[in-house]
């Protein structure tokens, strides 16, 4: 990574520093909630609430490691009871941990999708594999880019990056439109829609923080909005979505209860 610029502002500093301390709390509070809720839902089920958990997990434990590397790049004092100076300790800023994190979670992020969604097991395993190496190559195509300074080699890998990106957005938009109508409840199909629309929705706000630095924005404020940018989509992504994720599993769950109390 290229090193920080130097000329934070306290307000600029603070506000990275809040975003990745709401991130920790956002994945690790969603984590523990996602876990108690396990026996909550049938066996069908608890795979893909499990793979909830364990997105935001690794999420959490890559906050921290991004949260602690920010801390430790600078020096925040108050001289005399005067304002807050941010100053760089010459510590690296190691933003890599989030390419690390997506290139775990956001392959894991789409199978636990297909697996609430209970399709038919051919069906599962192929959307499973396409979809997750779909959007590992498209993290691994971003990353190159991130690190590159020059603009024209930063629009370089940021095309590339979409091409695999554009398959997984019209998958989850049109191809598991299908899947959806054919859910066991108006309430389940609704749910499983409001996931597949979150998910484009939230993925479509990462292009564009992308493109933060790459439209002319340098300094501190580009930094600034790219960790903050990131952080927020990060908790709607994970966060947000696996709560989706367990209100399917518990709509389906309780309609297939039902169903087994029913008179024969």
């Amino acid at each position: 990574m290229a090193p920080l610029p130097d000329g934070f502002s306290y307000a600029e500093w603070n506000a990275t520093y809040n975003a990745l301390s709401f991130g920790i709390a956002a994945m690790g509070s969603a984590t523990i909630f996602f876990w108690l809720q396990l026996p909550n839902v049938t066996k069908n089920y608890r795979t893909a609430l499990t793979i909830t958990g364990i997105v935001t997990l690794i999420a959490t434990y890559h906050y921290i490691r991004i949260f602690n590397s920010w801390s430790e790049a600078f020096t925040v004092a108050s001289k005399d009871g005067g304002d807050y100076t941010v100053q760089l300790t010459g510590a690296p800023f190691n933003d890599g941990y989030r390419y690390v994190d997506w290139l775990l979670t956001v392959p894991l992020l789409l199978i636990e999708l297909i697996l609430v969604m209970k399709l038919p097991q051919a069906e599962t395993v192929n959307l499973s594999w396409k979809l997750g190496l779909a959007s590992a190559l498209m993290v691994a195509l971003g990353y190159p880019g991130e690190i590159q300074e020059d603009l024209s080699v930063r629009w370089f890998w940021w095309c590339l990056s979409m091409i695999p990106f554009c398959y997984v957005v019209f998958t989850l938009a049109v191809g598991l439109a299908e899947a959806t109508s054919k859910q066991p409840s108006p309430a389940a199909a609704s749910l499983a829609s409001a996931a597949r629309y979150l998910t484009v929705l939230s993925w479509c706000t990462y292009p564009f923080v992308y493109m933060v630095k790459s439209v002319g924005l340098a300094g501190p404020a580009a930094t600034m909005y790219e960790q903050v940018g990131y952080s927020l989509a990060d908790v709607l992504a994970k966060a947000v979505f696996g709560v989706l994720i367990w209100a399917i599993a518990a709509e389906k769950s309780a309609v297939e209860e039902s169903g087994k109390l029913l008179p024969k």
